[in-house]
């Protein structure tokens, strides 16, 4: 079933994630308001710079209709900022964030932009980009660890949020993206 999907296009590497989306015959829309979060029928939280992100829903007053988003149990997906924006801890430094999903994640622990770097997961079905990716420290109560590098998860969910330590959508491979919203024929 064909769906209309939100990308979060106030920071960040949103075009990658359209281009994706629009492959498995979706509807990639740019949301910046409260109003353009209302219309769709899932939502993308893409790589940036997460304390550039927190001002910007600061100001577009995007936390509470992001709240209510998550609670409505439409899917959602975070990708590496997106991620660090949608977990209960960041540290490295401490920030803000909403919470969705019960993991605590370092900043950038993956290393600086020069120690950017592809891998598999662990079992050999994700290709992983790493660009100063944060790190799952913590896992909690409900929250299903999908894939892991090194035995480290680098793909969580907890109910229809999908958070990813790394950015399928500059890879080839769609699966991350199928797993959170499915394909038009599906």
């Amino acid at each position: 079933m064909a769906r209309k999907v939100g990308i979060l296009a106030l920071q960040g590497g949103f075009a990658a994630h359209a281009a994706a989306l629009t492959e498995l015959g979706h509807e990639a829309v740019d949301v910046r308001t409260a109003a353009a979060l209302e219309q769709v029928d899932g939502l993308v939280l893409p790589g940036g710079e997460s304390s550039v992100q927190v001002l910007l829903l600061d100001r577009h007053l995007l936390w509470a209709p992001l709240a209510a988003f998550v609670r409505s149990g439409r899917p959602i997906l975070c990708t590496c900022a997106g991620l660090i924006l949608a977990a209960r801890r960041v540290t490295h430094p401490d920030q803000r964030s909403l919470g969705w999903l019960d993991v605590q994640v370092a900043r950038n622990a993956w290393g600086r932009q020069i120690d950017s770097f592809e891998a598999l997961s662990d079992d050999g079905a994700h290709p992983l980009i790493f660009i100063r990716a944060p790190r799952v420290t913590e896992v909690g109560h409900g929250v299903e660890v999908l894939a892991t590098l090194r035995g480290e998860p680098v793909l969580v969910r907890q109910g229809t949020t999908v958070g990813a330590t790394f950015h399928p959508e500059l890879t080839a491979d769609r699966s991350v993206h199928k797993l959170v919203f499915g394909t038009a024929t599906t």
